[in-house]
């Protein structure tokens, strides 16, 4: 169904449904109706599609007993779990003998599924309205999208997710893709040996002739060619000792126009450059020449998809090369996360409005404007890749450009079809002229000159089966301006003039800052350098290599309204690098965020597989509206959007080295810097203590985030005070510490080598006197609270927690509260997505309030029922007490208790959102600081 039928059957089944529903009664025909007659799922009764009462085993942690349970519906295509409630049931209220909401009895039924089957969505639905969950959000719980049956005919593309949308020709598309990618490997394995030398050169032939053999493939599977299997038939009987010498002689015979021919006219001329440069082919074996005629010629190359195999050519020739430079490969969909928003929908929308126009006269108008306005658009990537994000926006913009064609044939008028002859009607005004790219690898501008190649043969197909008439696709006359270089030392106003008209894109390199090369360190230095141009050493030091892409682009789109878009780790929109990165982008080049997504999962596309945590900024100069702020896709038009990617004023938070209020100091636990010789776990401490048992008045619990928060048994070697005669009598611990002193002594930090002297202490010794309070350094986004518990001086913390000495009830109410959890989930950087709590940031920045005595004794009193909460399940975990799903009811009413009392201290209502709260403690913060 198009989406003026979608729309009108969600009309109709709103209608039909509406004032009624039963859960026992109408579930099955409610479910069953929407799938089939709003989404066009044939046959849901009669298949598999839909499960209803699917038996789950639930087993109780506390009790261990299993019970059966059911749930009401289960699509495990989409991985879709359904709660169905009777129509008037409150979906957020909680309801039998545990007090679940509809949503948490649906987690419960997920966390006893299968790992196979763990859901993506859960959904709650009392047949007046939907409550839609996404299981990759953080804190789902808090951040359902509600849709009502009522607004469903305008509403009901948020409901899609329930229907597969991955259509067997996009699965078939990238198979097929695989495939060719796995003959190219092939093709190049054969090869590679006849090049004796295989230095720079020789390999860069081998590339460039694996591009040709492949646009070779293509052409003659594609109908480019005049006869079908032209090449593979011309060179099939060729001997393989003169193999190579008739390729190269086809080579320039394509290279050639035909009337400057002496012979050989049957191949029609390229053009574009692809055959015109040398390159160097070997004598190639039997089998290299077998595979090529053989495997290379049986395949149909004609359907391959030109973005997918784009990447696959690349990362089949050259596994290493681009996860070296941190390189991700990108699939259409994670494309269109970018374009949409950057240009896409815009024209999309135009399309929509000219369609609106029941005037024909006015509509082809609109059409017409449309279309050169799509003629005039340039598109740049300058981390190019193999091309793409160029070629899937080459795509985008050519299937517009034939919908527009489309109408335009079909308008009538006096009588008859608009003909193909009408000098105004140019069928095609779109060119990969349009399309400018930036790469370092030279084989990958190869790469994605001839994707986009391919993907222009695909386009003119379309437009011919539209116009009715054929168009010639060769000689080639328009090329993609791909240039080879670094881009972070190249002019980009000499490749591509900045204008309105421009849209700048990509997925450049990520790299941390600890990774990176000496050349990519020289590339940020050239960068971040303020007017004097003098250095940002500050800045450079610390942020990622994608940095540099922002700045660049910045300072590239002055004086325009051009805009920009970037894929970028979430680090760069998280703890110390947003202010480093975004103040002088704010500040200095006047950019403001028009449209992100937040955190997400990014997978290639690449035949080995990386996935990362990602985010998508797109920015411009001065702020255009409206701004979309997309959570897993969602999008929602927000007022504004900061660099922390929340609805928010933009606050920046500068690392501290001491507290913002009067608190005590968070430190980091001590560093061991051991090799593991200084720890063990109980099994090795037993066998340790038998040959050593003198050493057993030096062993301490100790403990990280992951022993803290599991209840894992740990130990080790404390021998703060030994004495050197007693450590000396120990031979089996002095063994350890001459291995630690050989690690430290092989350091390239100064430091440790200094500390090699020390070897049978902690480098860093900051073990509390006192005991202490402590917070991990990493913890699950799925939790509501991070564990923060008191420990015994007795036991030693290391650098994987941050400890509080002389840390106060109150203290500790304040910490665990849900207010300063909404300061760190929106502060705190991020271990994928996991969160990375960080004392300089997190803690130091906290705008603390300032509590009456009676405000401070009910925090006092709040803290400690939390603790007794927790004592009830002394044998318990914190990892098991703070599951949303197995946190104990008395734990959970104790901390609301205690979020009440802190909101009160701030004088916030007990309603007040978490972005609301943040958003009041950055103004909170923003004023201290200006006072300090």
């Amino acid at each position: 169904m198009n989406q003026r039928e979608e729309a009108k059957a969600a009309k109709e089944f709103a209608e039909k449904w509406k004032g009624r529903g039963d859960e026992k009664q109408d579930t099955s025909n409610f479910w069953t109706e929407l799938l089939e007659e709003v989404f066009g799922v044939e046959k849901v009764a009669k298949s598999d599609y839909l499960h209803f009462e699917k038996e789950v085993k639930s087993k109780n942690k506390t009790t261990n007993k299993k019970t059966k349970k059911y749930i009401d519906v289960w699509i495990p295509a989409t991985k879709t779990l359904i709660e169905q409630k009777s129509l008037g049931v409150d979906l957020t209220k909680t309801y039998g003998d545990e007090k679940l909401t509809p949503f948490y009895q649906a987690k419960r039924y997920a966390d006893d599924l299968p790992l196979s089957e763990k859901p993506r969505w859960i959904v709650t639905c009392n047949f007046a309205e939907f409550r839609v969950y996404d299981l990759n959000q953080e804190l789902p719980e808090d951040k359902p999208q509600v849709i009502e049956l009522a607004k469903l005919p305008k509403e009901y593309h948020r409901l899609k997710f329930l229907v597969d949308e991955k259509h067997d020709r996009i699965e078939r598309e990238e198979q097929i893709s695989r495939d060719a990618g796995d003959i190219v490997q092939r093709i190049y394995d054969e090869i590679l040996p006849a090049y004796k030398t295989q230095d720079e050169a020789e390999l860069h032939s081998l590339n460039k002739l694996c591009v040709r053999l492949v646009f070779l493939f293509y052409a003659e599977d594609a109908g480019l060619f005049d006869k079908k299997n032209q090449f593979c038939n011309y060179m099939r009987n060729v001997p393989p000792p003169i193999f190579h010498r008739v390729l190269l002689d086809l080579f320039c015979i394509l290279n050639t126009p035909e009337d400057k021919r002496p012979y050989e006219k049957e191949f029609p001329y390229v053009n574009g450059g692809l055959f015109s440069e040398e390159i160097v082919v070997p004598q190639i074996s039997e089998k290299a020449v077998k595979v090529i005629i053989e495997d290379g010629g049986a395949f149909d190359w004609s359907q391959i998809s030109p973005t997918i195999f784009g990447a696959i050519f690349e990362s089949t020739l050259n596994p290493g090369t681009r996860r070296e430079r941190g390189m991700h490969y990108t699939s259409p969909e994670n494309i269109h996360k970018v374009i949409d928003p950057l240009f896409l929908d815009g024209y999309r929308k135009k399309f929509d409005e000219a369609m609106k126009e029941k005037n024909s006269k006015w509509r082809k108008k609109k059409l017409f404007a449309l279309q050169d306005d799509l003629a005039r658009a340039k598109f740049f990537d300058p981390a190019a890749g193999s091309g793409n994000f160029l070629t899937e926006s080459y795509i985008s913009i050519r299937h517009l450009e034939n919908d527009i064609v489309r109408e335009l044939y079909n308008i009538k008028e006096n009588g008859g079809f608009l003909p193909f002859e009408e000098k105004e009607f140019n069928p095609i005004k779109v060119s990969i002229n349009q399309f400018y790219g930036i790469e370092i690898h030279d084989f990958a501008v190869s790469v994605a000159k001839t994707a986009i190649w391919i993907a222009e043969s695909q386009c003119i197909k379309e437009t011919e089966d539209i116009i009715r008439h054929e168009i010639n696709f060769l000689p080639l006359k328009t090329e993609a301006h791909i240039h080879e270089g670094n881009a972070l030392r190249m002019e980009w106003r000499e490749i591509l003039p900045p204008s309105d008209e421009v849209y700048i894109m990509g997925n450049p390199p990520f790299v941390g800052a600890d990774k990176q090369t000496t050349s990519q360190r020289e590339d940020k230095e050239n960068i971040f350098r303020d007017e004097k141009g003098k250095a940002y050493h500050s800045i450079g030091k610390k942020i990622d290599y994608v940095a540099c892409w922002f700045f660049k682009a910045a300072d590239y789109m002055q004086g325009t309204r051009l805009r920009a878009a970037f894929v970028s780790t979430n680090s760069i929109t998280q703890g110390e690098q947003v202010a480093l990165i975004w103040k002088p982008l704010f500040e200095q080049f006047e950019v403001r965020i028009n449209f992100a997504h937040r955190t997400f999962e990014w997978e290639s596309k690449s035949k080995n597989k990386a996935a990362v945590y990602c985010v998508i900024v797109g920015f411009g100069q001065g702020k255009q509206t409206p701004c979309i702020l997309y959570t897993d896709g969602q999008g929602e038009e927000v007022a504004q959007i900061n660099p922390y990617l929340v609805d928010a004023p933009t606050v920046f938070i500068k690392s501290r080295t001491k507290p913002l209020c009067d608190v005590p100091l968070m430190s980091k636990g001590s560093q061991p810097t051991d090799g593991g010789n200084l720890l063990f776990n109980a099994d090795e401490l037993e066998k340790f203590l038998k040959q050593e048992p003198k050493a057993k008045h030096w062993i301490k619990k100790v403990i990280g985030t992951e022993e803290f928060i599991n209840n894992k048994e740990r130990y080790c070697l404390w021998l703060v005070n030994c004495p050197p005669k007693e450590l000396r009598s120990m031979p089996h611990v002095m063994e350890r510490v001459k291995k630690i002193c050989e690690l430290r002594l092989q350091s390239t930090s100064k430091n440790t080598r200094e500390d090699a002297e020390t070897s049978w202490l902690f480098q860093a010794n900051r073990q509390p006197e006192t005991d202490y309070l402590v917070v991990p350094k990493t913890s699950s986004e799925k939790r509501r609270y991070i564990p923060i518990a008191w420990e015994s001086a007795e036991t030693i913390a290391t650098d994987a927690v941050f400890t509080v000495q002389n840390a106060s009830l109150y203290l500790f109410g304040v910490l665990t509260s849900n207010v300063h959890m909404a300061w760190m989930r929106a502060t705190c950087g991020r271990l994928e997505m996991r969160y990375r709590y960080s004392n300089t940031i997190v803690y130091n920045n906290f705008p603390f309030p300032t509590p009456t005595d009676e405000q401070r004794a009910a925090i006092e009193q709040t803290a400690q029922a939390i603790l007794n909460a927790r004592a009830l399940y002394s044998k318990n975990s914190l990892d098991d007490l703070y599951d949303v799903n197995t946190m104990p009811k008395e734990l959970r009413e104790a901390h609301t208790e205690n979020d009440r009392a802190v909101m009160k201290c701030y004088g916030l209502a007990c309603n007040t959102t978490e972005a609301k709260i943040v958003d009041f403690l950055k103004k909170r913060y923003k004023a201290l600081t200006e006072k300090k």
